[in-house]
């Protein structure tokens, strides 16, 4: 029985090292989850301002588009109005010369 009782203390050692490798090990996966969760937060944060701020591919073509077919009806009436006054021009009666 003198030989079982000197295998307590060193056991009872190496099982206190284990469960505080255990513990430390514990405290840093705890540490990563809380930092994960904040990045977690960030990024969906960060999705809804670029959400609410910022124009889509398929919107800035649209817009694009809209400006596009603004500018050629305004090139048409340009060309109209062009063409109108040209045709005032021709209409005109040329009034001779006059010699002194």
């Amino acid at each position: 029985m003198d030989g079982w009782f000197s295998y307590i203390g060193p056991l009872v050692g190496v099982i206190g090292l284990i469960l505080t490798i255990w513990w430390k090990v514990e405290g840093k996966i705890d540490g990563a989850k809380a930092r994960a969760e904040k990045v977690e937060q960030d990024l969906a944060a960060h999705k809804l301002h670029t959400a609410e701020h910022y124009v889509s591919k398929q919107g800035l073509r649209e817009t694009r588009d809209e400006i596009m077919d603004a500018i050629q009806g305004v090139k048409a009436a340009v060309d109209h109005m062009t063409a109108r006054v040209d045709r005032i021009v021709e209409n005109q009666v040329k009034r001779p010369a006059t010699r002194a």
